[in-house]
């Protein structure tokens, strides 16, 4: 029974979305060239030509400095969100400093990661962006900068009205934090389309990272279609979130360390059997393994895991390297020399698997991080590539049932593809909570406003299909 429906979920839902994605495909081209503005109709930001645009004419009411926290992908939209306030605004804006403080301690500058030069000039017809401050201004002078954190998940009424005086006063304003400072909905069409085109367009890979990406596409490619598995199962997040099922007492000890060493990690004491019922934790590499077995990959399938260092190394693996041999790490497909460069940089790093992940037969996070959401968006923006999206919630209980011998392998295999009937990414509109950001549907996850079902999302602001 086993091997009779293993697919059943897949070709259920290409018959299910067929006619859609013909239709949807044609939609997107037109969609696309109007977001870039190559095309009448929906207006957008203007388009990617070979010259840079015109620049855009307006007087500047201060410079934007902004430090970005978190690791690549949640700095990625922090980077989006502020050069639509600096647009909303009218500011002047500065090249974006990266994380260098966190766990990762990464000492990559955005030069590393990004092409500045495509940056600075993709987006010139849109907003000022230069290298640096001007030396007039000097960080410590309190008369001129002011030092501060924008209110999270905040619209455009607050920037307008709150942080738009501010520069009546100071002629630099330091964002110090900017992750989640724009909301998800509640923002202008037009703001919301200078956030995708940031993030579609303007924030390009550096040439070297995109050549290396590229190679590891392509020797993926040549060994056939392949998923991309994004394994969260990382030191640093297993230490963050508490989660440590299957994790021996002096690994759980070891992670809980280091939770009190960083004390911007707010959840010291931490009930990792409840956070894992809830759904709150990433799945282990055992669980995985289960999971896409249940879904009806086969053991030949070729799996290119997206992530840093495992926890635990090869040993945390075998479980999931038994049943699908052909599981495969960027350090496997590329020689040492050209990955030494990027080795010590772990943004550099996920830049690669960024690169891989968006261009995969298949996507599969184990987890619902920045990065897992972010492909997701981009994912999307492609043209609906397929995306599944584990139910991490159900999945821990029906794992559970047939490790405990409850429900037979037939059972738990049938109930996994019943459960993920729904979770293969499909267009759908943004899900809206009053007063709940956090739990809504994450903007770069699903940037409706930019893909070919924006006309059936515009106008509605109320729940709509939540995928």
């Amino acid at each position: 029974m086993a091997r009779s429906r293993p697919r059943f979920w897949l070709v259920a839902g290409c018959v299910a979305l067929l006619l859609w994605a013909s239709v949807a495909q044609l939609v997107a081209v037109g969609r696309l060239l109007a977001l870039f503005g190559l095309a009448g109709g929906a207006p957008g930001p203007s388009p990617p030509p070979s010259s840079p645009p015109p620049p855009r004419i307006y007087k500047s009411n201060g410079y934007l400095k902004i430090s970005c926290n978190g690791g690549l992908n949640q700095m990625r939209s922090e980077i989006c969100d502020m050069v639509a306030v600096a647009r909303l605004l009218n500011l002047t804006m500065v090249v974006p400093e990266l994380d260098k403080r966190s766990f990762w301690a990464d000492q990559s500058n955005f030069g590393d990661i990004f092409d500045v030069r495509h940056f600075i000039t993709s987006l010139r017809d849109e907003v000022r962006i230069v290298k640096r401050l001007p030396k007039r201004f000097s960080p410590t002078d309190s008369s001129t900068t002011l030092d501060m954190s924008p209110v999270s998940w905040s619209d455009e009424k607050y920037y307008l009205h709150q942080i738009s005086p501010l520069f009546s006063k100071y002629k630099v304003i330091h964002f110090n934090k900017t992750d989640a400072r724009l909301a998800n909905n509640g923002i202008s069409t037009e703001l919301q389309l200078v956030r995708c085109r940031v993030n579609f367009h303007a924030l390009k890979f550096t040439p070297q990272i995109e050549a290396l990406g590229n190679k590891l596409v392509q020797k993926l490619r040549d060994k056939g279609s392949f998923v991309a598995l994004h394994l969260r199962y990382e030191m640093d997040m297993l230490a963050f979130s508490g989660c440590n099922h299957g994790l021996n007492p002096e690994e759980a000890e070891e992670l809980k360390r280091m939770r009190y060493a960083y004390p911007w990690w707010r959840d010291k004491e931490i009930d990792s059997k409840t956070k894992r019922s809830e759904g709150l934790c990433p799945l282990t590499p055992e669980e995985t393994s289960l999971v896409l077995k249940a879904l009806g990959f086969e053991k030949d399938t070729l799996i290119y895991i997206a992530a840093g260092e495992i926890y635990g190394g090869e040993k945390r693996l075998k479980p999931l390297r038994a049943a699908f041999p052909k599981l495969v790490r960027k350090e496997m497909l590329l020689d040492s020399e050209p990955l030494r460069q990027f080795q010590n940089h772990s943004s550099q790093m996920a830049a690669l698997d960024f690169i891989v992940s968006t261009a995969s037969d298949v996507f599969l996070p184990t987890f619902d991080g920045n990065m897992a959401k972010l492909v997701e968006g981009h994912r999307r923006f492609l043209g609906f590539r397929k995306s599944v999206l584990p139910d991490r919630r159900k999945l821990v209980e029906l794992i559970d049932l047939y490790n405990n011998k409850t429900i037979s392998w037939e059972n738990f295999t049938f109930s996994v593809q019943e459960v993920h009937r729904g979770r293969v990414v499909q267009p759908s509109c943004r899900r809206k909570l009053e007063n709940k950001p956090k739990e809504e549907d994450y903007f770069y996850a699903n940037p409706h406003e930019c893909l070919a079902n924006s006309s059936l999302c515009s106008g509605s602001k109320d729940t709509v299909t939540v995928r």
